[in-house]
């Protein structure tokens, strides 16, 4: 299950090195964090687990307007053939930050 989520970090470090699970240190002006939440779509056979996905998110936080990282994230999840669909775009303003949310799902 663990390779599986460590696959999410390794492709987003090919978009930026500020990429963080869980929860962000240090906040840059443009960050990634990202994790597991649950598990995703499964299949169940014969009283036992067959296969099971696991679900979770990204949030990409920039102060840049039309960030080309958004796209970049796309491309890198689409190139790895890993499931995911936009969810939100928000612009926090407390922090200044336009954020972005995915949500993934590796199987």
């Amino acid at each position: 299950m663990f390779s599986k989520i460590k696959q999410i970090e390794e492709i987003l470090l090919t978009v930026t090195d500020s990429v963080f699970h869980y929860e962000a240190m240090n906040k840059p002006d443009q960050y990634i964090v990202y994790a597991e939440d649950s598990e995703g779509s499964s299949v169940e056979g014969d009283d036992q687990k067959i296969n099971q996905s696991i679900q979770g998110t990204i949030d990409y936080f920039t102060k840049k307007d039309w960030d080309e990282n958004v796209t970049k994230i796309q491309e890198v999840l689409k190139n790895a053939r890993i499931s995911f669909y936009l969810n939100s775009v928000q612009l926090e303003e407390e922090t200044g930050y336009q954020h972005y949310e995915w949500v993934w799902e590796v199987g």
